[in-house]
Order: structure tokens, then sequence, then C-alpha cells
């Protein structure tokens, strides 16, 4: 297993370690994907584990090809499933084990880390991705000029709060690492702060 699918791994089960934790209203708390609660955020993240290949090729064919469409189906579907169920599929070694179709480890990782966030986020607790994987991910994100979600990073300059990170130069937006990748994801955190979009 590559550093990166480690990290995805401990990032699935910190997850599961933090909702086990907490009580049964929390899957219903809003997270930071617009419209999606928490229980659909989780039955977004553990779709490999239900869905084979021949199964995903069905359900992308049912969206028109469309897979903003084909999650939110399956999110919406998926989200009554029984609770102990979702966290069972966050611990399984099959979906620590995925890799989207074209972005390998790395793509895994950016999908666990920001969907973690906008769990633990939401819920103001502490990030369960490890420290070096949000990095990774701000970097990943960074990389593509904020093309990857759409946000306008012209004369913006990225400062992690938390450790030495930094990006860009010119309006400061200073907050933890976390934060950040929710802010380049094209999320809205808990007090307002959004970046432009593109």
């Amino acid at each position: 297993m590559t550093d990166m699918q480690h990290q995805v791994a401990q990032t699935y089960k910190g997850l599961a370690n933090l909702l086990t934790a907490m009580t049964a209203d929390t899957w219903d708390a809003p997270s930071l994907c617009e419209k999606w609660p928490v229980r659909h955020v989780i039955a977004h993240v553990t779709m490999p584990v239900r869905l084979t290949p021949e199964q995903f090729g069905a359900e992308m064919a049912a969206a028109d090809g469309d897979f903003t469409v084909l999650s939110d189906t399956v999110a919406t579907r998926d989200a009554s499933l029984p609770v102990a169920d979702l966290l069972d599929q966050l611990r399984s070694p099959r979906l620590h084990a995925w890799q989207p179709p074209g972005g390998g480890a790395a793509g895994a990782l950016s999908h666990a880390v920001i969907h973690s966030l906008d769990v633990t986020i939401a819920l103001d607790r502490p990030a369960v991705a490890p420290a070096e994987a949000v990095t990774a991910v701000l970097d990943q994100l960074t990389a593509s000029n904020g093309t990857w979600f759409g946000v306008d990073l012209t004369g913006v300059r990225l400062e992690a709060a938390d450790t030495d990170w930094s990006w860009g130069n010119g309006r400061l937006i200073r907050a933890d690492s976390g934060s950040l990748v929710a802010l380049l994801s094209g999320r809205t955190l808990p007090d307002g702060r959004t970046l432009p979009r593109g």
C-alpha cells in the first residue's frame, strides 16, 4: 500500500471512529456539501464498497453520464442504510484501496480528505485526516490554480495558521489547513467565508 493509500485508510478509519463516538442525530446534521447532511456524505464516499464496476456503469448510464446526478441519486438512496453498515463500509479495506478512474492514489486521497473535512468542519471537530495528507491536498488544489472546483485565486495569498504552508500573492486569506482545503474545494465555511468562483 502506498503512503497515500495508507493516509486514505487513516482518514476513513478516523471518520468512522469520530462518528461512532457521536450521537445518532449527528448523522442528520448539515455538512459543508450543499444540501447533503452527514449521512449523505458518508453514503457518497462509501459508494465504491457497494457498487461493482458494472453497477457503477449502469448507474452512470441511468444518470445520462452526469456524475453529479449519479452522486446525488446514490447518496440520497443509500443514506437510508443502517448507520452500522455505513460505519463498516468506512472501515472496509476495499474502500481504503479504491482509486477513482484516472485519479490514482492522489485522487483517492483528495476525495477522502475533502469529504472528511466536509463532516468535521461542519461538526466543529478536529480533522481526522493526517496533517501531511491535508497539506498534500492543498498542494494538489493550488497546483491546478483553483480550476478543480472553479474557484478564482487571482490576487489571493493563502496561509495556513497551523503549519508553515502558504501559496500565492495578494489579498491574505489565513485559516487552518483543513479550512483552506474546504475553501479551495468551493465550500462555504461556517463563518461565511468562501472563495469567489472563477
